[in-house]
């Protein structure tokens, strides 16, 4: 019994952690000294180990992102037309803009509305900057094009100006191009909204389908064919919401608009901008072309939907894209769009493919 109660005294399992050889304990838990040879040469590793990888650690994620980045530039400055035309087409159509860095915000609030009728996937934005053209791949690979060369300013230009010819002279050129690609083409200016599908609209098979910015009110079943000219011996139609089928029309009427504007080149003394070749255009060609003007109701001009309020009351529900035009100035623009609930990148910016800019 005695001997049953002296037992072996138990040893502390945390006494020591490591089972070693009597021969190697004195050894092992010997402190190494940093000035001992073993202690400088763990010091000189770790300092290599240091030098060598902790630089590469943060590297990749700089310099790939910077690699990259240089790639895509390079990606979307050799970018064709060609090739932004057969990425954004559906059903053979394109839906086209042409935007300088100063308009992003007006860009953002049209393709919010555009996206409502589900049509953004055809926005082709021609990018008149390089700074657009890669914010806009940016955001939205492939949307965005620059065809060379690229205007020099960068800034908004005000209606009348050189700078506003220089940067709508170059529309024509542009549309003619996607028709010979063989693309139906819509072109809009930014400073639009969509209220509806302007696509239900686009009835037969017309070569060029335009609206007229004259202000007068037209009777609901007005006729489609071109107005006559007015005081200045032709007539006043828009060259902000055109729509052409890829026939040889639709290409006769831009290559006379090109030839009109050349004819009519920008002066101190004139102050051309590109509509009034527009309709030069549609004039001379009018016997030889198909052409289909678009309902007021459906497509009024700004002098009408914002400044004509009971003509609005009387055809509310009717309106499919309201033009902000009749107003000049950037920050005038944004104000009306505001007063009358059509700025829309305040509050839905993320339904925008662009999302916030």
């Amino acid at each position: 019994m005695s001997s049953f109660l002296k037992q072996r005294p138990i040893q502390n399992p945390f006494s020591n952690a490591y089972i070693i050889s009597p021969r190697s304990s004195s050894t092992s838990q010997r402190p190494i000294s940093v000035l001992s040879p073993t202690g400088l040469i763990l010091l000189l590793s770790l300092l290599v180990i240091l030098g060598v990888f902790v630089p590469w650690s943060g590297m990749p994620q700089s310099m790939f992102s910077n690699s990259s980045k240089a790639s895509s530039i390079s990606k979307w400055r050799d970018y064709s037309l060609a090739e932004a035309a057969s990425f954004v087409a559906k059903n053979g159509t394109v839906i086209v803009c042409a935007v300088s860095q100063p308009y992003l915000p007006f860009l953002n609030n049209w393709l919010i509305s555009i996206t409502r009728q589900k049509h953004q996937e055809k926005v082709l934005v021609i990018a008149e900057d390089y700074a657009t053209l890669h914010k806009v791949n940016e955001k939205w690979p492939g949307h965005a094009v620059l065809v060379p060369p690229a205007p020099d300013s960068q800034t908004a230009h005000k209606f009348g100006s050189q700078g506003f010819f220089n940067f709508t002279s170059r529309r024509p050129r542009h549309l003619l191009q996607i028709l010979e690609l063989g693309y139906n083409v819509m072109y809009n200016d930014v400073d639009m909204v969509w209220l509806g599908d302007p696509f239900h609209y686009l009835e037969g098979h017309h070569d060029v389908y335009f609206t007229d910015d004259m202000a007068a009110v037209k009777p609901p079943n007005h006729s489609h064919d071109l107005p006559p000219p007015g005081k200045k011996g032709r007539t006043y139609i828009c060259s902000c919401m055109i729509f052409l089928r890829p026939t040889d029309g639709a290409k006769l009427v831009m290559k006379k608009w090109i030839d009109e504007l050349q004819a009519q080149p920008w002066s101190k003394a004139k102050k051309a901008n590109d509509q009034p070749a527009f309709n030069w255009a549609l004039n001379k060609t009018a016997g030889s072309v198909d052409l289909y003007l678009l309902p007021q109701t459906a497509f009024p001009t700004g002098g009408l939907y914002f400044k004509n309020h009971t003509w609005v009351q009387q055809t509310k529900g009717m309106h499919v894209i309201i033009h902000n035009n009749y107003i000049t100035g950037f920050e005038k623009k944004i104000k009306r769009f505001r007063d009358y609930g059509l700025w829309l990148v305040d509050d839905h910016a993320l339904e925008s493919p662009l999302g916030r800019l």
